[in-house]
């Protein structure tokens, strides 16, 4: 039996969207405030006439009639009540912008996109520009403001890295909203596929279903993850929009898997941030779970972590810790938890080593804690060996 077909109320932000506003709002309230008052609005607002007036040429609905009837046909799809104004740039390479005004619909042209892109791929092309204007007037603006936070963040060099790395995901994750109102207004996802397609290779003719099956010989094992930095990879946008149509159960999933992917200490935004302060707690809940670390100096250290430590603190199921949640670098950083919780009473450090030691076998890294006890903690030939003997009778997995 076939999925119902998707309708207008099937485009909404996605989770990403939420969880970044939802930050924004409640940590920076003060940049929020800003971001959203009227007078950055109205900034923006001749900024961006200055910049259409001086680098395009505006199109008519009398020279351009295809491009206009195509436009009315996405904004009445999309249900966005605003006036429309299509416009040729001098220059670059085939491509298409949403110019944002509240109240007012800008779209730019680049290259000769409006003679490369047949009917039906010039209307999945304006979807997914005007879903960009249906996503940022949605919920009081919210989803624009934080673009424009985010924006502005990039524009600092004292931006820290996650920040960085929001905007970025941010940015992937806008894209892929925008596909799906490409597919709405269209009827379908193959003329955006095959419009992304022709815009990304230049290719004049493009069978979707052909790319769909390239595209679906980078699954597997090895599948990367999303290096693009505004934009997903083509394959990877396609993926997601027939994926999305066709209402495949696990898309939200698959998509956290290909643009974000496991917890990393190496390109964490601002909500890995918070689930990894989330799980550093309950690790450590559960890892003092155990007579061996029942010292005031082990407490205190881990006040030092956590000023406002509770003793209710909630423990984590070390088994929801696989290799789709964290990753290496993760596993490392928690062995580094452990050692300096192991090492700060001298007459629980055996114990408490060989206790870690269960405990990383458990995240199913023994053999790489077992390393770190060699390289990292200094201890002497005498110290280790009473240490490695019991390691070895307690982790399977240990190697010379």
């Amino acid at each position: 039996m076939s999925s119902p077909a998707l309708d207008i109320s099937s485009l909404t932000p996605l989770p990403y969207h939420r969880q970044v506003v939802d930050y924004l709002k409640t940590s920076e309230p003060a940049v929020w405030s800003w971001a959203s008052s009227l007078g950055v609005q109205q900034e923006h607002a001749q900024e961006v006439r200055a910049q259409l007036l001086r680098d395009t040429y505006r199109l008519s609905p009398e020279t351009h009639p295809q491009a206009y009837q195509a436009c009315d046909t996405a904004l009445q799809c999309l249900q966005i009540e605003a006036p429309a104004t299509l416009y040729q740039a001098a220059d670059g390479a085939m491509n298409a912008s949403l110019y944002y005004l509240a109240g007012e619909v800008h779209v730019v042209f680049y290259g000769p996109i409006l003679e490369r892109l047949d009917a039906r791929e010039l209307l999945a092309l304006l979807g997914h520009e005007l879903a960009h204007y249906r996503l940022w007037s949605e919920h009081d603006g919210d989803y624009l403001t934080a673009e424009r936070i985010l924006n502005h963040a990039l524009a600092d060099v004292h931006t820290p890295p996650s920040l960085e790395q929001t905007a970025r995901l941010y940015s992937l994750h806008t894209e892929i909203y925008a596909d799906r109102g490409a597919a709405l207004v269209a009827s379908g996802p193959e003329a955006s596929i095959t419009s992304l397609v022709k815009i990304h290779t230049g290719i004049v003719s493009v069978d979707a279903a052909s790319y769909l099956q390239q595209a679906l010989e980078l699954e597997g094992k090895g599948a990367q993850l999303s290096q693009g930095v505004s934009h997903p990879e083509t394959f990877l946008r396609s993926q997601a929009l027939d994926s999305w149509w066709r209402q495949v159960p696990q898309t939200d999933a698959w998509l956290h898997r290909r643009l974000r992917g496991p917890l990393s200490l190496n390109r964490l935004d601002v909500t890995d941030q918070i689930e990894l302060t989330a799980l550093t707690r309950g690790f450590i809940a559960r890892f003092v779970d155990t007579a061996v670390l029942q010292s005031e100096g082990v407490l205190n250290q881990v006040r030092g972590f956590f000023p406002d430590w509770q003793e209710s603190e909630t423990p984590l199921d070390l088994g929801t810790l696989n290799a789709e949640r964290i990753d290496a670098s993760i596993h490392e950083y928690l062995h580094f938890i452990m050692l300096d919780l192991c090492l700060v009473d001298p007459e629980l450090r055996d114990e408490a080593l060989l206790h870690a030691a269960r405990t990383a076998k458990q995240l199913g890294s023994a053999d790489d804690f077992i390393s770190l006890l060699k390289r990292d903690i200094k201890l002497t030939k005498r110290e280790l060996e009473p240490i490695v003997r019991a390691l070895k009778a307690e982790v399977e997995t240990w190697t010379q």
